[in-house]
């Protein structure tokens, strides 16, 4: 356990934010529910759900406490951190073998280094890091970890410019098999820690490298069509009013969302209408219809969005509000 808060102290200590993994494995140890389960019984989700992401640190104090009491293992959160990390892994099993765009690759770093050839990119050798234990090439150095499957993990800074990347996953949208990436609404296991495939252990100790140009291209999510929030009708009278103006103070609230806290910002909004629904002056497609548009809008995916939404809905539905209260409190 020393060990494992002097890992964490050293990465918090870089500016990276860091939070607890479950001892031994890769999966956060809090919160332990998701956005769509969440019922606000977590003290730091009365305002809302607060994700690993959101409860990620540099706190030295906060971490003190942590990993004092358990032998955690160490998340870091990409996004907070201005992190984009690479990571290059390596065939489970005898029938993992590449598709034809990519035969001939070994493993990720394979498929990696043919896409730095391919771009231009100058070349660094890495020692030691081939199945063979000879030189790896394609990539300039940079900090760089080696999983407990025998996979590698390089770090590189989040552009200052530019759209904000996410996760990308293998041949389903990202780089290449078996290579992925974790930026954004993504977290690492952190050196220093281990899981039941094994240890994480830095293996070039260097200051991550801005992220490549030519990566960071291929990495830059498509342009989305612009939406438009769908109509809802209500009526013309005081309450009609009341519910138009709350209805665009949340689809304001959404589209206003900082990277980092956009799903947070649906929640938040979507219980603010969940409450209307629950008091009667609106639908649960309503709510969807406004705020959905807005969300996918800003870069929240679909399923998350889905997720968040009829999260969101559930809470509120503990609290309604009903539009004959306003004229009591008027009174």
């Amino acid at each position: 356990m020393p060990d494992l808060l002097a890992a964490a102290l050293a990465h918090a200590a870089r500016g990276w934010h860091i939070f607890p993994l479950r001892p031994g494995d890769k999966r956060p140890a809090f919160p332990d529910h998701t956005a769509d389960t969440c019922t606000g019984r977590d003290p730091r989700c009365n305002a809302g759900h607060l994700g690993w992401e959101q409860r990620a640190t540099t706190d030295p104090d906060r971490i003190r406490r942590a990993w004092s009491a358990r032998p955690y293992g160490i998340g870091i959160a990409c996004g907070p951190s201005g992190l984009v990390v690479v990571d290059l892994d390596v065939p489970k099993h005898p029938d993992d073998t590449p598709p034809a765009e990519w035969s001939g690759a070994r493993d990720g770093w394979d498929v990696f280094a043919t896409l730095a050839a391919r771009h231009g990119t100058p070349t660094d050798p890495l020692d030691g890091f081939g199945p063979d234990g000879g030189p790896r090439t394609g990539i300039d150095a940079t900090y760089t970890v080696t999983t407990g499957s025998g996979g590698t993990h390089l770090y590189y800074r989040h552009p200052a410019t530019g759209p904000a990347l996410r996760n990308t996953t293998g041949d389903r949208g990202g780089l290449g098999w078996k290579v992925d990436t974790r930026a954004r609404g993504g977290y690492v296991v952190a050196a220093g820690s281990t899981v039941a495939s094994g240890p994480y252990a830095v293996a070039l100790d260097y200051e991550p490298r801005s992220l490549p140009d030519w990566l960071a291209g291929l990495l830059a999510p498509a342009l989305r069509p612009a939406r438009q929030t769908a109509a809802v009708t209500v009526p013309a009278d005081r309450h009609g009013r009341y519910v138009a103006a709350a209805i665009r103070r949340q689809v304001a609230h959404l589209a206003a969302a900082h990277d980092g806290q956009r799903n947070h910002a649906l929640f938040v909004s979507t219980v603010a209408l969940g409450q209307l629904v629950a008091g009667g002056a609106l639908t649960d497609d309503d709510v969807t219809a406004v705020l959905e548009p807005v969300a996918l809008s800003i870069g929240l995916r679909p399923g998350e969005v889905a997720r968040t939404i009829a999260s969101g809905l559930r809470v509120g539905a503990r609290q309604p509000r009903h539009l004959t209260d306003l004229g009591r409190a008027a009174a």
